[in-house]
């Protein structure tokens, strides 16, 4: 038995999102418990030019939509940079979620060969819908988790590879 497209895309971007939620929880419950200020953990970056853990949670919800949108021609829905807490950024998370469990797998599996394209640092790229999903859109998604998480780390919550697997 072969792995279908959408067995790898879609329910890989829920548990990523899924992780992320979690790691949001921690991180809430440890400021709460450390008496530190939401927003020190919200603005926290790796480095000073890297987006903030705020923006690694949108780019991740990003990048799930528009993977998803691209694989399987369903509008992604556009979602405004609002979220300035830790409750916004769960509904960004669970919003995206509803998107995903909406598509259905016969709109994605047998795309494997579909001509994706895309606008990459300005210039137009086209890929098949495999080499998108194995080459960007899964790596991009786990680059912005695995930062949130870094982010996370940093500023001391206290989380191991378990709740970045989120097993």
């Amino acid at each position: 038995m072969s792995i279908t497209l959408y067995q790898v895309s879609i329910p890989m971007l829920i548990h990523g999102l899924n992780t992320l939620s979690s790691l949001l929880e921690k991180a809430e419950q440890h400021a709460q418990a450390q008496q530190i200020d939401h927003q020190q953990l919200l603005s926290a970056r790796l480095y000073e030019d890297m987006l903030p853990l705020i923006g690694q949670v949108q780019r991740a919800s990003d990048t799930a939509k528009a993977s998803a949108s691209r694989l399987s021609g369903v509008a992604a829905p556009a979602f405004a940079d609002e979220e300035a807490s830790f409750d916004d950024l769960q509904a960004r998370i669970n919003k995206t979620i509803v998107f995903l469990e909406a598509i259905p797998a016969d709109a994605i599996n047998g795309q494997e060969e579909r001509a994706v394209t895309m606008k990459l640092r300005g210039e137009e790229c086209t890929m098949t819908a495999q080499q998108y999903l194995t080459d960007f859109g899964l790596p991009n998604f786990l680059f912005h988790v695995t930062t949130a998480y870094a982010i996370l780390r940093n500023q001391g919550v206290k989380l191991g590879k378990m709740d970045f697997l989120n097993l």
